[in-house]
């Protein structure tokens, strides 16, 4: 793969990486989450033109 097409890719994860932050981040806030609660997530990539359907599950769980 080129240095063009693995930069692209580098900057569309760091665009999904940081707005998917944010928006835990405010999905928290407007919970009124507190230390010690834990929530289960999922993310789902799929990939228009390629046969990729990747999920990644986790919990996300604030300090105890």
């Amino acid at each position: 793969m080129d240095d063009s097409f693995n930069m692209s890719m580098r900057k569309f994860l760091k665009q999904v990486g940081v707005t998917s932050q944010q928006a835990i981040e405010e999905g928290l806030r407007a919970k009124g989450a507190k230390p010690g609660d834990s929530y289960e997530a999922t993310v789902r990539l799929t990939v228009d033109g390629l046969d990729v359907d990747h999920v990644v599950t986790g919990t996300i769980k604030g300090d105890t």
